[in-house]
């Protein structure tokens, strides 16, 4: 809770957290006490799980973030099959629309195809998967992969949807992302903050990286 409070104090515009089944990370408490403590945009990212859900409907986060969920991966490591899990999917997006979370986004990796189907289960939002492009070597390969989202984000956009983006986003990478990825008006960004924050602190990671953000027109 204090991690929180002073990210918030020192430039971010909200907290994402990742409740898993398996509790790895945080636990049931903390969504209580980060839901009494976070004052910015708070968003639940979870998995299609009947408790996952049920626990995000009663915390009423301002964002809801459906995600790929393996018991064996470290962090979440691609996009969501939208095409093949539409129905549950589509079901889960409802449950939390009518329990009054009234922005659902779905984490999908810069796939046209993927993104087109979003729309069709009612969610608001995605957010695109960044891993590709942040672990891609300076050069062809990065610019290949970030032309990839710039493509997706122009699909999103034009079905209707907003844009945010998240994965490996860091101090180095953000501004070739932000030059080049139209339409996103969010970027979730944690690794790097506090990796960073081993060496100046956590607030003045958070600021810098709030200033690069802004700096770039992005929330």
């Amino acid at each position: 809770m204090e991690a929180a409070r002073l990210c918030e104090a020192s430039g971010a515009d909200g907290i994402v957290f990742h409740l898993r089944e398996d509790r790895r990370h945080i636990q049931d408490h903390d969504v209580v006490g980060l839901k009494q403590a976070v004052r910015g945009k708070l968003d639940f990212e979870l998995s299609t799980n009947e408790e996952m859900v049920s626990i995000c409907c009663a915390t009423h986060p301002d964002l809801a973030t459906l995600v790929p969920e393996k018991r064996e991966e470290i962090t979440t490591e691609g996009g969501l099959d939208v095409i093949r899990h539409q129905n549950v999917l589509s079901d889960t997006v409802d449950r939390l629309h009518q329990s009054g979370i009234s922005e659902v986004a779905l984490f999908v990796d810069p796939d046209p195809d993927q993104i087109r189907a979003v729309r069709d289960t009612g969610a608001s939002a995605i957010e695109l998967h960044t891993g590709d492009f942040a672990n891609a070597p300076a050069g062809e390969e990065q610019l290949h992969e970030v032309q990839k989202l710039a493509q997706a984000a122009d699909v999103g956009h034009e079905c209707g949807l907003t844009i945010h983006a998240g994965h490996g986003l860091d101090y180095d990478n953000y501004g070739l992302f932000a030059r080049s990825v139209p339409h996103v008006c969010e970027v979730s960004i944690g690794f790097a903050i506090v990796a960073r924050s081993v060496f100046v602190g956590i607030g003045a990671a958070v600021t810098e990286m709030a200033q690069l953000v802004k700096g770039h027109n992005v929330s």
